[in-house]
Formats: C-alpha cells, sequence, structure tokens
C-alpha cells in the first residue's frame, strides 16, 4: 500500500523559503514517478511538481518554475519541494503522491495529511 507522510509546511514571509518533505512507505520509492500536488481552500487539488523514477526528469507547474525544485533520495525513500520566493497564491495544503511509472499529472491512491504552507507577511 502507498502510503505519505508530508511535513516542513508553516508560515514563510514572501520571498523566504521552506523545505517540504515527504516520506514514502510501503512500496520502494524508485518504482514510481513522485508528485507534489497542493490544495487552496475551496479548489480542487492541483498539480505542482514532479520527478520521474526512469531519469530523474522534473516537471513543474508554470507559475513555480525556477522558484520551486523537487528532488528525490530513493535510499532514503524520501521526496523533497525546495520552495524559493513563494508568494501568496502558493497557499495551500501540499500533498505528494505517486502518479504511476510516469509523471502524468495525476495522484494514485488515497491522499495523506498534506503539510500547510502559509505565505504572508
Amino acid at each position: 500500500q502507498l502510503q505519505f507522510v508530508e511535513s516542513g509546511g508553516g508560515l514563510v514571509q514572501p520571498g523566504g523559503s521552506l523545505r517540504l518533505s515527504c516520506a514514502a512507505s510501503g512500496f520502494t520509492l524508485d518504482y514510481y514517478a513522485i508528485g507534489w500536488f497542493r490544495q487552496a481552500p475551496g479548489k480542487e487539488h492541483e498539480g505542482v511538481s514532479c520527478i520521474s523514477n526512469s531519469d530523474d526528469s522534473t516537471y513543474y507547474k508554470d507559475s513555480v518554475k525556477g522558484r520551486f525544485t523537487i528532488s528525490r533520495d530513493n535510499a532514503k525513500n524520501m521526496v523533497y519541494l525546495q520552495m524559493n520566493s513563494p508568494k501568496p497564491e502558493d497557499t495551500a495544503v501540499y500533498y505528494c503522491a505517486a502518479e504511476g511509472h510516469y509523471c502524468s499529472g495525476y495522484a494514485v491512491g488515497s491522499w495523506g495529511q498534506g503539510t500547510q504552507v502559509t505565505v504572508s507577511s
């Protein structure tokens, strides 16, 4: 069973930085592409970034390109999202999830508890 535990969220000022962590369990991490998603109040989940399991190719939502960086450590079963220069519109609950065997933009399985990120001065 695919299980993820997200952490590292909090209150951050615009222009600051934050690093989110995702601990995966129940499967071998390098078997799947892994994505970060977010859900703002009153909105649907949306894909933010994804890292492939084949060659570590990375993909980003246009609005976060150049500011966010996704990475993975298969040995530790961890995936990270480095958020630099966050903006108030990045405020949301952030989740990680498997996207299958390639970055599809769609999550497989159920959501974890997520981690709240609030960008505000």
